[in-house]
């Protein structure tokens, strides 16, 4: 198969070398033309395989990919010619929730629009018209049929929470009550509200709303409505531990009322709490993506984890995600400081946040936790340089490179040309390449504007500008926000390796806890009450941080016995309530002491 990307190809720059090079044009036949949209356009019919155009394209637009032919059956939409193409369906099940996670690009949002009955699939046929009747016969004998059945009916209710929900504002320009008034068609507007601790946001303007509150509403507001089909598209993001642990639980109760749920998240340890099985979407992004069968919740996680899917028999990436000794928190710490500080406090009108002494050595990164609007921005900042404290002092004689938790694309011009003008040659240095540029794909977005950049591309560029920069102290607030899992995982393993390599320091504020453990040495806790006073410790062992951390958010985690990755205990379970009476909320144990709990 091949793909090209109209946004990269730029045929008015390049001369046209695909053109000229592929060696079945030079043999006489048209494999690559270009087509009316001055876009290269490559007959997968004639094309031989070779590589060539992929090597010599300037802009990395071309993509030559073999995929096995038994696919050729199971291809369920294409959006055109040498274009993305989704094989398989994803399946939901009355009173379960299902877990759909992968890579961005790689069709998610494809599949959403499919279960809901927005787009019709083609089969591959994208120059005839789809209907629902093809559909139908090609589905004849497969559990999913009675959906679509229900779907073409027009009996099938469906309810989407869509992943874009900073353009909410755009859709309503009034308070998020009277939004909610009206979505309410299962007269559980009061509960859910409760639930989600939205009380205090239903007279604001949905444009005034942060990103937690905008994301809870859009989640109360799907909710909400009578449906047959639930579909929450990262209903994660923006949220704090705390949030998101109400969130799943308003998730898992539409399940329990015999309504059929699919999540699409890429916070592991929130997904794994939430659903009773998973499904992997795996390919090349931007290319193809092939949805797995349906696996249990741990299952699944673990085969995401490994990169082999055992069913399918199919190895859909080269290393497994390790989380092993690293993540038990033992470190050998530098004597030397990169920051140190006295008791801090800053105040914000009624707001006020304070800090207890503390010290961030070289070769360590601090991991800060805690609910939002606690001050964890702010003591960043304070840091970093950009607020002073009322009162205390910050001591680093050090450069901090600070990556904001809001980013802005404001720069008039393509990714490239924004490394040139604020890194120079530092983006070329060979360990920032293989530890960070390589694995995000970095080459891909060079030729693209900054402007027209998705949340998570913008967030990629804002990581690799940081961490490109000669300082001592690395200042990452929020990293993960648009991150998929296989993203997230890069950037701790590469923050935690280039830190180390380069004898620096980091601070990295995050709700994913599964990325703060693989990428913290020691915790910082957070704890008050949000908007209104945050207290923080002293950066303390990981261990001991997370037990205070996640006591105080009364959630247990166990280590996967086969994984390594921390797991959400069920509350009330026996491992749960073990935990609890022993006072280990955070267990760390040798992979042979642990017993695989059951699922």
């Amino acid at each position: 198969m091949a793909v090209v990307d109209a946004d990269l190809c730029q045929s008015k720059k390049c001369g046209l070398e695909c053109i000229k090079e592929c060696p079945v044009n030079i043999n006489g036949q048209e494999c690559i033309v270009l087509g009316q949209d001055k876009v290269a356009l490559v007959s997968e019919e004639l094309c031989i395989g070779c590589g060539v155009c992929i090597k010599v394209c300037p802009f990395d637009a071309i993509d030559i990919l073999n995929l096995s032919e038994e696919l050729r059956e199971e291809k369920i939409h294409q959006y055109g010619v040498n274009s993305f193409r989704l094989f398989r369906i994803p399946t939901v099940r009355r009173g379960q929730v299902v877990g759909l996670v992968g890579r961005n690009g790689i069709g998610k949002s494809t599949a959403l629009k499919i279960l809901a009955g927005q787009l019709v699939p083609n089969l591959g046929d994208y120059e005839g018209k789809p209907s629902w009747d093809k559909f139908l016969s090609y589905l004849s004998g497969r559990e999913m049929k009675e959906h679509f059945e229900r779907i073409a009916d027009g009996e099938l209710r469906v309810s989407l929470k869509p992943q874009a929900v900073y353009k909410l504002p755009e859709a309503w320009d009034k308070d998020a009550g009277s939004l909610l008034e009206r979505m309410d068609e299962r007269g559980a507007l009061d509960s859910v509200v409760d639930s989600l601790s939205l009380r205090e946001s239903l007279a604001k303007k949905v444009s005034d709303l942060s990103g937690g509150e905008l994301q809870r509403v859009a989640v109360a507001a799907a909710s909400v409505k009578d449906a047959d089909l639930y579909l929450f598209d990262e209903p994660s993001s923006y949220n704090d531990v705390y949030q998101r642990l109400e969130v799943s639980k308003l998730i898992a109760g539409l399940a329990e009322a015999g309504k059929a749920v699919l999540v699409v998240e890429h916070d592991i340890a929130f997904l794994d709490y939430v659903a009773d099985y998973v499904q992997v979407i795996y390919g090349e992004p931007g290319a193809y993506g092939i949805v797995s069968g349906l696996y249990a919740s741990r299952t699944g996680i673990n085969a995401l984890l490994d990169g082999y899917l055992p069913v399918e028999n199919v190895r859909f990436r080269d290393r497994p995600v390790s989380f092993g000794e690293r993540a038990a928190g033992d470190t050998v710490e530098s004597e030397e400081v990169a920051a140190e500080y006295t008791s801090l406090k800053k105040s914000y009108g009624s707001f006020e946040v304070t800090v207890e002494e503390g010290a961030i050595r070289r070769g360590t990164i601090v991991g800060a936790v805690g609910a939002n609007a606690l001050g964890k921005t702010t003591f960043l900042k304070m840091v970093a340089g950009e607020e002073k404290p009322t009162k205390g002092r910050v001591s680093t004689g050090a450069r901090v490179a600070y990556k904001p938790q809001y980013l802005a694309s404001e720069f008039a011009g393509t990714v490239d040309e924004f490394f040139m003008t604020t890194l120079g040659t530092k983006y070329g240095d060979p360990v920032l390449q293989d530890a960070l540029a390589g694995p995000l794909r970095m080459e891909k977005l060079l030729p693209r504007s900054v402007g027209d950049l998705s949340g998570g591309e913008l967030q990629k560029v804002a990581i690799v500008a940081t961490m490109a920069q000669d300082a001592d102290v690395y200042a990452l607030d929020e990293p993960s926000a648009f991150l998929d899992v296989e993203d997230r995982f890069v950037v701790a393993r590469a923050v935690n390796r280039m830190v180390k390599a380069r004898g620096k320091a980091a601070i990295v504020i995050d709700h994913d806890l599964q990325l703060l453990d693989i990428v913290s040495d020691r915790l910082m806790v957070f704890d008050g009450t949000p908007g209104v006073s945050g207290r923080a410790t002293s950066p303390l062992g990981k261990q001991e941080g997370m037990n205070e951390f996640l006591k105080e958010v009364g959630l247990t985690y166990r280590r996967d016995v086969n994984s390594g990755r921390p797991r959400v205990n069920k509350p009330g379970s026996k491992l749960d309530r073990e935990q609890k009476d022993k006072g280990a909320y955070y267990y760390v144990a040798r992979q042979d002491e642990e017993v695989a709990p059951s699922d």
